[in-house]
């Protein structure tokens, strides 16, 4: 039987860019060819993306680590290099993408919730492929002597978070019948035993009543506590965010322990509205179960009135014979039914953004801050101005003028003279550092005719903290 897994921390790297080529054109009887290297290939991204056909994190207990393909080096005779090949990590649907911080190792922000079958998100981004020495020609520089590496791809660590998608959610104290319940109304076929915590992994089943069809999850029980994590509270309540309805269900006879009803019932409730606010406010049917017992009608009675009184729909069943489930059924379906078309009717949102998370992400690529950095340099932070800067060949002089000009017509200069930054004063973009010159005029000749800025990407620079620029 394959293991459930639910949340697992995954390494990943993709391909690193080839070199662009420095190269000129050698040929007999044609003089001046002129520069034709050709551009390195882009490395291969590490995307993620939801496959329906999934129910688990399984493949990713054990390996941790995946690496894209590189890209190779362009060569002469304009011959560009081969872009990388993707790799694609399969995930249920459902799943959160999160990143890591590489200090803390805490999850540091959202990139991606992938719900829908196919959505996708790249989470390693290849490395740029550098271009060759054509890309900078222009009317003054005929002959350049550079060209730019290729951009070395970010490794870094990720969170994959499976949350169920079912229409309603079975919760409840251990041993309440929650198992029971998912075999009678599903296929479902899940461990029973009459001990506590039997189910230790969630279970999906498909009910058909009537015209009604829908999913539900059978969440391994709940105890007090289970909000800030006693039990298997943090690992389990996940599962009953994304659902529209709670099929709450109580043990009427108290189990072996002899619980009082009424109290199980107001403890997973005040567990639900601790965990997540909203879950105090979602749909909910209360299920009193085990109703074949003898002498449960005065505690029937009593839970009743205190589900009624919480604006809740209450059945009273016996998942041992089946009393009553038929009726339970069709009311769960009805009521998942309406969720759906008011669902619908409230939500303007397109059924799939393809490329929303992939907008996101190169938003956030073109970012980048200006912090004090050991009181006596300037750091300059942000993924798309790191990428330049690596890609440059710091031996060659004119590639490095080359940057300088750039990162001015980016902003950058502006973003350093605004944070505090001198002239004279040390700037530091990864491991390299120069002196700051100040801003410089950005109208040099050698530079008005070069068509290879990236002039139509807005690279915002974002607001400086005082905490940053103090000395």
């Amino acid at each position: 039987m394959s293991q459930f897994t639910d949340i697992c921390r995954i390494n990943v790297k993709g391909g690193d860019g080839g070199a662009g080529c420095m190269s000129f054109r050698r040929e007999a009887y044609v003089p001046k060819g002129g520069p034709d290297g050709g551009d390195g290939g882009h490395g291969g991204n590490v995307i993620v993306k939801a496959d329906a056909q999934l129910s688990s994190l399984i493949d990713y207990r054990f390996k941790h680590h995946f690496r894209a393909e590189r890209g190779t080096h362009g060569q002469g005779s304009r011959k560009d290099g081969k872009n990388g090949s993707d790799l694609i990590l399969k995930v249920p649907m459902g799943t959160v993408v999160r990143e890591i911080d590489g200090e803390t190792m805490e999850p540091a922000y959202e990139i991606a919730d992938l719900t829908h079958d196919g959505e996708s998100v790249v989470v390693a981004p290849g490395g740029t492929g550098g271009r060759g020495n054509p890309h900078f020609v222009t009317s003054t520089r005929r002959a350049p002597a550079f060209a730019e590496k290729g951009e070395p791809a970010i490794e870094h660590w990720i969170e994959l978070e499976m949350k169920l998608m079912a229409d309603a959610a079975l919760v409840g104290m251990p041993s309440v019948g929650k198992s029971s319940l998912i075999a009678r109304m599903s296929a479902a076929r899940p461990k029973i035993a009459d001990y506590p915590f039997t189910t230790l992994v969630p279970n999906l089943g498909v009910v058909r009543a009537g015209e009604y069809s829908y999913v539900v999850a059978d969440v391994p029980g709940l105890i007090e506590g289970a909000s800030e994590g006693r039990g298997l509270g943090h690992q389990f309540l996940r599962h009953i965010e994304r659902t529209a309805l709670i099929l709450h269900v109580v043990d009427i006879t108290g189990g072996f322990e002899g619980r009082d009803p009424l109290e199980d019932y107001r403890i997973i409730n005040d567990e639900l509205a601790a965990y997540a606010p909203e879950l105090a406010v979602r749909p909910q049917i209360v299920i009193a179960n085990k109703c074949d017992a003898s002498g449960m009608t005065e505690r029937v009675a009593e839970l009743k009135r205190a589900a009624l009184d919480d604006g809740h729909a209450f059945f009273a069943v016996s998942a041992l014979t089946g009393a009553g489930l038929q009726t339970l059924m069709l009311a769960c379906g009805e009521q998942v039914a309406e969720l759906r078309r008011e669902l619908a009717e409230t939500s303007d949102a397109p059924e799939l953004d393809e490329g929303k998370w992939e907008r996101e992400r190169q938003a956030r690529d073109r970012r980048f801050r200006v912090v004090r950095e050991d009181g006596v340099a300037w750091r300059v932070v942000g993924r798309g101005i790191e990428r330049l800067v690596v890609q440059t060949d710091w031996e060659n002089e004119e590639a490095v003028i080359y940057l300088q000009h750039r990162l001015g017509r980016i902003g950058v200069d502006d973003a350093l003279v605004k944070a505090g930054c001198k002239p004279g004063d040390e700037v530091r973009i990864v491991g390299y550092a120069f002196d700051f010159e100040g801003a410089g005029d950005l109208d040099d000749d050698d530079y008005e005719d070069d068509v290879d800025y990236e002039d139509d990407v807005d690279y915002e620079a974002l607001a400086l903290d005082d905490e940053d620029t103090e000395e």
